[in-house]
């Protein structure tokens, strides 16, 4: 069950918040331009969900505890406790997980671009538009009455 199992919940839990950070981290970001706003939430977004995996001792001598946490915790804590052999590994994959952000936040903007442009079905032939109801351009401008 869910509610007994407390590596499954915890992880619920951390998705769940993840995501709430991200979504007032991009709305946040409102008055940035897309491409950037994009870059840096997804660039978050690498480093939040990138897993690693961690051992830590346990009070009894040569037992261990291990499992998979995300990378930038498991960096944070090597850092903290000083152990070099913990925090390559793990600050690589922050990296690599940032990195892969950056490419799909790219990957995002650049997909999303030509979502304005207007294409060839859009312009309107300016005799076919008066008579046919289109609006001038095709861009939605009103066209007002003209008096004499």
């Amino acid at each position: 069950m869910l509610i007994s199992d407390s590596i499954s919940l915890l992880w619920l839990v951390y998705v769940v918040l993840s995501l709430v950070v991200l979504l007032t981290g991009y709305l946040g970001l409102a008055f940035l331009p897309r491409l950037p706003r994009l870059v840096i939430t997804w660039l978050v977004a690498g480093v939040m969900w990138t897993p690693a995996h961690f051992r830590l001792p346990l009070l009894e001598e040569g037992e261990f505890y291990s499992g998979f946490a995300p990378a930038v915790v498991v960096a944070a804590m090597a850092f903290l406790e000083g152990n070099g052999a913990a925090l390559m590994p793990a600050a690589l994959l922050v990296a690599v997980g940032a990195g892969l952000g950056v490419v799909v936040g790219l990957l995002l903007w650049w997909r999303g671009r030509h979502r304005d442009t207007l294409d060839d079905d859009d312009y309107v032939d300016m005799d076919d538009g008066a008579s046919s109801g289109h609006r001038r351009g095709g861009r939605g401008e009103r066209q007002e009455p003209m008096i004499g």
